[in-house]
């Protein structure tokens, strides 16, 4: 008993000063020490406090190795010497691509891998052999990335897909450039530097961040180098009856018409929410813009926009102003592949605001772009980004590594050749069963939101608590307890590991519930847990009022 109230203080004395996900560690640990007092059977660790599919898109997989086989027999055909082998060669050789898949049709995704090629052929326009020799040498590795900002075939091949998914239904005019990165977490760390670098934001500057919010946006704008003074745009509307939309009212959106903010930054669906900001907060926005703060630059992340129905991000209503950051890692269940996007208009406010720089400032600009350029003023912002994530003079080995890219290649061209959406249907019912059965174990009717993506949950314990027995029940519980509690008790008494809402700049007694990362079965145990503690928490209530 003694060991555990140490573990306990150790957890309270913790909480909300260091950041969620490494708060999730200790609870892991003592989910983990719970379950070995106890049955193994009965007490599974059940961690929902991270957002890892466990679901992947097996085809794009099987195509990629399979074409891989080929790439290598390829080398062979140029030089065969043991373990050694030569450089594909271009001529001829996407004769040789459809050969192979005659010969190998039994092959794992080897009709999706036909599909791709002709798409790129019939659909794309491009020159067969130029096609398929890019995909060869880029999944063989071979040579540099070269443009470094993204291969030239690929490039067009993503930017379709981003534009299906980003832009539904209507897709602004222009065109995007896009620099294929390591996840959205380099995208975020190569965003901000450059703004910092090219003088777009210095330090202190004002910005604002829409939340909840994913940790790091939070972490990162307060970190010496940056030191930014920021405003929060809360998604704090309403229901009539009490509960959260998680979208943002006017009076916080108005907040952005102060043109002292220089940037925003938002997640979009939210995270932890992982709702859409709604149509008519998109139009307030547009319209603050246009008319009061023109010069503002936007960073939008939509990781979260495919298990939306007819999701429209902030760059395609918004493409002037905003830099669209998209990950590959939730959709298509690969966190471990490491692949990300910027993608920013060729006209935009970025570079717009680079040329009415102070031509003090540009000097200082052409000293770090010089070695670049004769002509450093006129090199993109886009690929500013590209030459500083290199630190600009290893410029010329920037860029992902191409096999990346062809695995990036894959699952964007397969996306846009599932017609019927057949994928993308799996991956929102997979997501919205789970939130059924959490709800259901936790006892509580499930309100249905067009805008949410249910990839994540955020429950807000006190909400619950007040909507269902009132205020005295909400003044009770805030001052007999502490929103960690509950976070200890499911780690110690169930081994369910979950995340305060409140480390995401959430109400502070919401928690953060994944449901894309366990089996569905865990989100009824999860539910039921939680409810049977906040039973307890009415019980003990009703007995200091009898």
């Amino acid at each position: 008993m003694e060991t555990h109230n140490v573990q306990r203080q150790e957890i309270e004395k913790i909480y909300g000063k260091i950041s969620p996900f490494e708060f999730k560690n200790k609870l892991i640990n003592l989910a983990q020490g719970s379950q070995g007092q106890r049955e193994k059977s009965a007490h599974t660790l059940l961690d929902a406090g991270r957002g890892n599919p466990n679901w992947i898109a097996a085809t794009p997989r099987e195509a990629f190795f399979t074409f891989g086989m080929f790439a290598v027999e390829e080398t062979r055909r140029t030089w065969n010497d043991g373990d050694l082998a030569g450089m594909p060669r271009k001529e001829g050789i996407a004769k040789r691509l459809y050969d192979y898949w005659e010969k190998h049709k039994d092959m794992p995704g080897i009709t999706l891998l036909g599909n791709i090629i002709d798409y790129g052929i019939k659909r794309q326009g491009f020159n067969a052999d130029k096609w398929v020799f890019e995909l060869t040498d880029a999944i063989i590795g071979d040579n540099y990335p070269v443009p470094d900002r993204m291969l030239v075939h690929i490039e067009n091949i993503v930017h379709e897909y981003l534009v299906q998914e980003l832009c539904y239904n209507k897709p602004p005019t222009g065109r995007f450039n896009v620099f294929a990165v390591e996840g959205a977490t380099a995208a975020m760390c190569y965003i901000f530097d450059s703004l910092i670098a090219n003088e777009l934001l210095a330090r202190g500057d004002k910005i604002a961040l829409m939340v909840p919010v994913f940790t790091p946006y939070l972490e990162i704008p307060h970190l010496p180098r940056y030191n930014f003074e920021v405003v929060h745009i809360s998604a704090i509307e309403l229901t009539s009856d009490g509960t959260h939309t998680w979208q943002y009212p006017e009076s916080e959106l108005n907040k952005l018409k102060d043109s002292s903010i220089k940037a925003l930054f938002a997640i979009n669906p939210s995270n932890p929410p992982s709702v859409a900001m709604k149509p008519d907060s998109v139009k307030q926005l547009v319209h603050i813009v246009e008319n009061c703060n023109p010069n503002l630059m936007i960073i939008s992340d939509d990781v979260y926009s495919t298990f939306v129905d007819n999701f429209r991000s902030l760059m395609a209503d918004l493409s002037y102003n905003t830099i669209g950051v998209y990950s590959f890692s939730k959709y298509f269940g690969v966190t471990g592949w490491r692949l990300g996007t910027i993608v920013l208009q060729e006209e935009n406010i970025f570079d717009k605001l680079l040329k009415e720089m102070s031509e003090e400032k540009k000097i200082e600009l052409r000293q770090r772009y010089g070695a670049l350029s004769i002509q450093p003023d006129g090199i993109a912002f886009i690929d500013r980004i590209v030459a500083d994530s290199r630190q600009v003079a290893l410029n010329h080995t920037a860029g992902l590594s191409t096999p990346q890219q062809v695995q990036m290649a894959f699952f964007c061209a397969f996306a846009l050749l599932d017609k019927e959406n057949k994928y993308k249907k799996q991956t929102k019912d997979i997501c919205r069963r789970r939130q059924k059965l959490l709800f259901k174990g936790l006892g509580l009717d499930l309100r249905k939101d067009q805008y949410d993506a249910a990839y994540y949950t955020e429950f807000d314990l006190l909400e619950w608590a007040i909507c269902y027995y009132g205020d005295e029940f909400g003044e009770y519980l805030q001052n007999k307890y502490k929103p960690v509690d509950i976070l200890y008790r499911l780690a110690e008494e169930s081994s369910i590991v979950l995340l305060s809402g409140g480390g995401f700049q959430g109400p502070e007694w919401s928690i953060r519930i994944s449901l894309a990362n366990l089996n569905d079965e865990a989100y009824s145990k999860i539910g039921e847990a939680l409810h049977k503690i906040l039973e307890e928490y009415v019980d003990c209530w009703k007995s200091t009022i009898k």
